[in-house]
């Protein structure tokens, strides 16, 4: 099902060769429902491993910090392997609201599609919770399955403000990398080391979550949703302020694709100024 293309936000971009198609993409939904799932399933795995009660790693390496940054490149390079995954490369791999709303904002979602994204991103990541939870016993629930929530000496309002700035950081590192053909190609790679940075630097505040679907997972696991709102603001917020930052000041280099992996052997129902096969 398609339909005519979703005007853009913010003084939109240049005419799309490929607008955003609206209606029911169950296929790519579903891509985001699997890649959601496998970013939790992993990213959390990496949690558990280097931090859980009983797990080897931290008698391995007794620094904390250099277990986080080991966590961080576990984590976001689940979420790379994902990007370039045939799932990835059909839904864009946004496997984080934040990222999706941040390409409505520039016109390249669909508002179809920006309500299944979510969806199936917040469903994705309670089922991969619950893998881990499964996977991981009493490991998993030496650190609450994942549980985000402030550090010590950090208030909501502080950790919304970290979690707003470091969302930022990611969006501009996808926006300038998909901006420019020789750099498109390249996101996956860019991103794993940017969120491996930001874990390292970030989790001591915030446990950097960047992603309400990946706090959401569990939280519902858990059943501990007493912070949980702080993951709900501070994302998005920063996601909306720094695509309207980038679509405002680089007017000549707008994203040329809303996939994080650009692959024109598979349809797209997303706005791309690349080629791309059509619903």
């Amino acid at each position: 099902m398609s339909g005519p293309p979703a005007a853009g936000r913010w003084a939109g971009p240049p005419s799309l060769a490929h607008p955003p198609q609206r209606g029911w993409h169950l296929r790519e939904w579903s891509a985001e429902f699997l890649g959601t799932f496998a970013l939790v399933l992993g990213g959390l795995s990496a949690v558990c491993l280097d931090f859980g009660q009983g797990s080897p790693v931290p008698h391995l390496i007794p620094s904390a910090s250099l277990r986080l940054l080991l966590t961080g490149l576990l984590f976001a390079g689940t979420g790379s392997l994902v990007a370039i995954s045939p799932p990835g490369r059909l839904s864009g791999a946004h496997i984080n609201p934040c990222v999706t709303i941040a390409f409505w904002a520039g016109g390249h979602v669909s508002r179809d599609d920006l309500f299944g994204y979510l969806g199936c991103q917040f469903a994705g990541a309670v089922a991969g919770d619950l893998a881990v939870h499964w996977l991981w016993g009493p490991i998993g629930l030496s650190v609450k399955d994942g549980l985000t929530a402030p550090q010590s000496g950090v208030t909501p309002l502080a950790a919304i403000g970290i979690e707003a700035l470091m969302t930022g950081i990611l969006v501009l590192a996808i926006f300038s990398c998909i901006s420019f053909t020789r750099t498109a190609h390249l996101t996956p790679l860019v991103l794993w080391l940017v969120v491996a940075l930001l874990v390292w630097k970030g989790a001591p505040y915030t446990d950097c979550s960047l992603n309400p679907a990946r706090s959401l997972g569990p939280a519902v696991v858990m059943g501990d949703y007493h912070l949980l709102w702080v993951y709900f603001v501070g994302p998005p917020l920063g996601a909306l302020v720094a695509a309207w930052l980038y679509l405002s000041l680089a007017r000549g280099h707008r994203p040329l694709t809303a996939k994080l992996y650009h692959d024109a052997r598979f349809r797209s129902v997303l706005g791309s100024r690349l080629p791309a096969r059509r619903p």
